[in-house]
């Protein structure tokens, strides 16, 4: 469909993409309608991916300005997180302690400012390397890296005084 990107290659990150969606949107059917809006214009916008290997970092961006132009980005959201945001990390059914870790962790990521916040997550949700943050969100790399140091610095100050323990430094 894509030439040298198949359909597999997009439906890999559907899963990627509703998470960022959800961080951004107000409520998980805005993030599906963005999700799709997105894969929309990617099909229709194929031609314009020069390297089909940037694939991922191609539709977080259609994705990123998709929000942002269309009035769904003007005001700051605040992140909303599901079960499905957490999948990846411990149960914390087995000590009531790793439960309000979570909680904390998640209401500290939450209160950052928006720009450091979906840097923090790309990076550290997505997997994203410094490059493709800045592609993602249009700023240059040092504007990235410098988001990141004010994100990190300020969850680190917010969780010391809970005894949460701090999220390891990535990249």
């Amino acid at each position: 469909m894509f030439g040298c990107v198949s359909d597999l290659d997009i439906e890999a990150q559907i899963p990627a993409l509703r998470r960022f969606a959800r961080s951004l949107a107000r409520n998980p059917d805005d993030a599906d309608e963005l999700v799709q809006d997105t894969l929309l214009q990617a099909l229709s916008r194929w031609r314009q991916l020069r390297r089909p290997e940037s694939i991922r970092a191609w539709l977080f961006q259609i994705l990123f300005n998709l929000h942002r132009t269309s009035g769904r980005g003007r005001q700051r959201d605040l992140a909303r997180f599901t079960d499905d945001d957490c999948a990846d990390h411990p149960d914390p059914t087995g000590d009531p302690t790793q439960a309000l870790h979570l909680g904390d962790t998640l209401a500290a990521l939450a209160r950052l400012p928006q720009d450091q916040r979906i840097a923090l997550e790309l990076v550290a949700m997505e997997d994203m390397t410094y490059e493709e943050v800045a592609r993602v969100t249009e700023v240059p790399i040092g504007t990235v890296m410098s988001r990141l140091s004010r994100a990190r610095e300020r969850l680190r100050s917010e969780l010391e005084g809970s005894n949460v323990t701090p999220l390891r430094r990535l990249k």
